[in-house]
């Protein structure tokens, strides 16, 4: 059964049009409210169900963060609010405060126009498919306010940011400290602006922070894990050992090295599998997604470590390592699960892995990569029309098939629709540059030609 509204990481779309309007975000609290409520959740006598609401620092957050709440409260469900906090806060703050569900209201690395509400259930992890489903089945009927005795109750978390520190902190070794290093660390200006810094400080690094100052607009802009230039600059001027870069809701990161040297999530997630591999502690296999640079799979078969493609969407990723009963999996944009810390992608988290076994073996990012090269990979985005499904277009399959004909085994072709935007995505990896960039030109300039006819 197709979703209307739900993504691959929720609801997300332009602030002031549909469905990031006011009224409809009142509608989806209240349908998303009398999913929770008429759920078996064994409460005490006279408890309501509890929904914790977070967001990043986008100027509409306010305004949907309202409109949440007041349809939650119109169908009987108690509210929490936060203020901004990561995603991955939100996913830890649900299972340690016992709540029935949780709330981001975020559009992660997109800008500020953006904004978006994505869901999590009682165990911190995305919310299920048939939850998604029946709060869509919902959306259509009246909103029917309970009786002002039954109407749910809103409360503030005044030391949110303060639990959340002390979590990211325990996932990082009693054993070992980050003191001698000078780490830059770059919170695009979101939701971990007063977060990051302080995890890394207490640990005893000393820390330069940049992207800490929101202003409602400026979340992402040019800054964080979408635009690493700007920490590689930063890294270079401090003269800093590395650096950290987030994204507007924190569950990304990439990192850079002290000459400046850009490392994404597929790089993260080998030094992670190759340093738990090492300490015996992998525990299975690893999980990409069909974006996973093809060198990194040929470095894991080396190592004899398992690897497994699922979709493009960490829900995926998650879904893979539940069923598979592994602990390690993400993305190459940056979003690492680490199961056995956390039950969702947390950039903090991750970085604080790598952290560990740079620390633990005394090597640094460079020497964890060393012989490993990065098969190229161009990826281009193209716009088209909601309806159109590159799919049944004749004119992309053919030449795709061209394209992958001509790469052979040296090179791989992926087409995909995005999860979050009205966008094809078209990826071409290989060997030789020159032709990556002539078949990834070619298929976009054919999907765009076919999404217009």
């Amino acid at each position: 059964m197709t979703k209307k509204y739900f993504g691959t990481d929720g609801i997300r779309g332009r602030v002031g049009k549909d469905p990031i309007t006011p009224q409809f975000i009142i509608h989806l609290g209240y349908s998303a409210g009398q999913v929770l409520a008429a759920a078996d959740w064994h409460l005490a006598e006279g408890k309501r169900p509890t929904v914790l609401i977070g967001k990043d620092t986008r100027v509409s957050g306010y305004m949907l963060e309202s409109a949440l709440e007041a349809g939650l409260c119109a169908a009987g469900v108690d509210v929490i609010l936060s203020g901004p906090m990561p995603t991955p806060a939100i996913a830890y703050l649900i299972r340690a405060l016992r709540l029935q569900a949780g709330i981001v209201i975020s559009a992660s690395h997109n800008l500020f126009e953006d904004n978006g509400v994505k869901f999590f259930s009682a165990t911190g992890s995305k919310l299920p498919d048939d939850m998604e489903h029946k709060i869509e089945a919902g959306l259509n009927a009246p909103i029917e306010t309970k009786p002002s005795a039954q109407l749910g109750k809103v409360q503030r978390i005044d030391d949110a940011a303060g639990r959340y520190i002390e979590f990211c902190k325990s996932t990082f070794p009693y054993h070992l400290d980050l003191r001698g290093l000078k780490i830059v660390v770059d919170c695009a200006h979101g939701a971990a602006y007063h977060i990051a810094g302080h995890v890394m400080h207490e640990l005893g690094a000393e820390v330069v922070t940049i992207g800490v100052h929101p202003n409602g607009l400026n979340i992402n802009l040019g800054c964080g894990a979408t635009h690493c230039s700007t920490l590689q600059k930063a890294v270079k001027q401090h003269h800093a050992d590395l650096g950290i870069a987030l994204d507007g809701d924190g569950d990304r990161v990439m990192m850079v090295d002290k000459q400046g040297k850009l490392y994404d999530g597929d790089q993260l997630i080998y030094i992670i599998a190759m340093h738990r591999q090492q300490k015996k502690a992998l525990k299975g296999g690893v999980v990409g997604t069909l974006m996973t640079n093809l060198a990194i799979e040929n470095c894991f078969k080396e190592l004899n470590i398992p690897f497994l493609r699922a979709d493009v969407g960490d829900r995926y990723v998650q879904k893979l390592l539940q069923e598979k009963k592994w602990y390690l999996g993400g993305e190459n944009s940056g979003h690492i699960i680490c199961r056995d810390k956390h039950t969702t992608g947390d950039g903090i988290i991750a970085a604080l892995q790598v952290l560990y076994a740079l620390r633990d073996t005394n090597k640094t990012l460079a020497q964890f990569m060393h012989g490993v090269l990065l098969y190229p990979q161009r990826l281009i985005n193209v716009k088209i029309p909601k309806s159109f499904h590159f799919n049944t277009s004749k004119a992309v399959k053919i030449v795709q098939d061209a394209a992958e004909a001509d790469l052979k085994d040296k090179g791989r072709v992926l087409i995909r629709a995005s999860g979050t935007e009205p966008l094809i995505r078209v990826m071409v990896e290989g060997e030789s540059e020159h032709k990556i960039d002539h078949w990834a030109e070619k298929i976009a300039e054919t999907v765009q030609t076919a999404s217009n006819s």
